[in-house]
Order: C-alpha cells, then structure tokens, then sequence
C-alpha cells in the first residue's frame, strides 16, 4: 500500500500556485531536484502525471487539475487543525516566512527577526525579498512587510517602525567641484546613480513642494537595481544618489556623505508588517506578532 506524506501534497499546491518547480523549491525551503524527485514518486505512486513540464514552462494536466481542487479544501483543514494543536505550544517552534522588498527587509531585519531569533531560538524564519507585490496567503507566506499605502484593505496591519525619508546624497570629494543643489531641477546638471524598477522602468527620484509632489527624471552615467551597489557608486564620488534614510544614515553621520535638498524630501509613510486573519494561530505565528506591536508601541515613544 502506498504512503503519502503531507508535505507532498503540499508541494503539487505550491508548484500549481507558482507555475514553477525552482520558484516553488524556493517556497518550501528544498532543492529544484528534490522537489522534481518528490513528485516524480508521488506521480509514479498514483499512477497518473501531475504535470505537464517542458523546458520553459509547468502546467497542471485534467488529472493534475482535478486533484489539487479536491485536495486543496482537505489540506486546509489539515493545517488548520495543525494550527489549532500548535496554538497550546509552551514554546514556539517550526517556520515563519515573510514576504517583503529589500530596503524594507534591511530596516526590520534587526529590531524584529533578529530580536525574534534571540527570543525563540526553535523557530526558522524565512524572509524573502523582492520588487513586486505578491498575494502572501497565495504565494504561502505568513506575514508581509510593506509601506502603509501598499497594505491590502483585508489585512491586519502593524505599522513596524517611524516615519520614513528619502535622503539625497553624494560623497565630499564629488562636490569639490560642482555646485550644490538647492532645488531638485538643478540634479539635472548633474551626474546621479540612476534606479531601474522591477518592471523595468526608471525610477523618477521622489520631492515635495507645497504639499505637492516633485518628481525629477534625473540623468547618469550609470544605471543600478540594489540600494547596496548605489551606495558603492556613490562612495566612489560617481554621482548623486536617492536613498531611504536608514541606507546612508551612518555614511551622514560619519561624513562620508553629504546630505541635500533635505527640505525636499518629507517623511514617507511607515512601513506595516501584514496578515490575514486565523484563527488559533501557532504560538510562534502569535509571539512574532506581539513583538511586532512591541516593537510598534516603542516606535510610538520616540
């Protein structure tokens, strides 16, 4: 008699979701071939193909489709009824995954995964980054991390930190022989570190006037997609770049950066850690998020 493991069916769902063996690998913590090995067996076990794979795409086939219907409203149950069990946990354990974009990840790492971690050393947690907004509950992730204006109507939000800035920038040696901007047109005479969106498209560096927004197209000799490789850029002295505050703050302060145009730049909305409602949650699901609100409450104080 056959043996089915919950975690298999767990990965036809996660590989339907993401029309992707890698992107669901990634999903569940576990190697492309791995995963490819586990529902090769479990295929080979029921008899019939899943998937339709080819060299470029993945694809659930009438049998495939077929079961992950029927199967997806039982496995919900089953984790639910996990949940419930986990709730009555003394000690939280097991994974947390969190969803959220890079510059955001580097300011919450610290003072809430890190802190989490040192609290509740039995739980994981995985963080994943990237530039475009996904469905967390379809996409199977536990919490997401997005600015306030950005945060679904249906989710439970936790704003996780200060109001945040832009800051513009450039090294002292850049400036040796250039004029100061006073006012955000007069980037335009100057070299600045140009940003590519996820989509593809420039982004237009952000200002406010009078309440009103100012955006300027600015021009450089070089165009980047990680804050991490701007700052490195504009260390060098190669241009100007537009920051989120937190990125370079330490770089202002110890003057290796001069900051600009700082009237230009308001303070943006805070980021908020998200979720959907559940009941009877695990305990390490509910002790990330009082220490969220911890962590909101002492924001609040400064």
């Amino acid at each position: 008699m056959a043996m089915y493991k919950l975690t298999d069916f767990d990965a036809v769902l996660a590989i339907s979701r993401r029309g992707s063996f890698r992107a669901a690998a990634i999903d569940l913590g576990m190697s492309t071939s791995a995963l490819s090995n586990a529902i090769a067996k479990l295929e080979e076990q029921l008899g019939v193909r899943l998937f339709n794979r080819t060299t470029r795409s993945v694809s659930l086939t009438g049998a495939g489709r077929r079961f992950v219907d029927q199967v997806s409203p039982a496995l919900r149950d089953i984790h639910q009824a996990l949940d419930t069990v986990r709730a009555q946990q003394e000690t939280p354990s097991g994974a947390l995954r969190i969803n959220t974009f890079a510059t955001a990840g580097r300011e919450f790492l610290s003072p809430l995964v890190l802190e989490y971690l040192r609290r509740f050393p039995d739980v994981t947690v995985d963080v994943v980054t990237e530039g475009n907004l996904v469905d967390i509950v379809a996409d199977g992730f536990d919490f997401g991390v997005r600015s306030q204006p950005l945060v679904p109507s249906d989710m439970i939000a936790i704003p996780i930190g200060p109001p945040r800035r832009y800051a513009v920038v450039a090294a002292p040696a850049y400036l040796e022989t250039r004029a100061l901007p006073r006012v955000p047109s007069d980037l335009l005479a100057h070299d600045c570190i140009r940003t590519r969106l996820p989509n593809g498209g420039m982004f237009r560096w952000q200002f406010q006037a009078d309440g009103e927004p100012v955006q300027v197209d600015v021009k450089g000799p070089i165009t980047l997609d990680e804050a991490s490789l701007a700052r490195i850029a504009v260390l060098e002295a190669v241009g100007i770049g537009y920051f989120m505050e937190s990125d370079v703050q330490a770089d202002i302060d110890a003057g290796r950066l001069v900051r600009m145009l700082e009237s230009w730049t308001p303070p943006l909305a805070p980021l908020c850690l998200y979720y959907p409602s559940r009941r009877n949650p695990p305990a390490a699901f509910k002790v990330f998020v009082d220490l969220a609100r911890e962590l909101a409450r002492s924001a609040r104080r400064r």
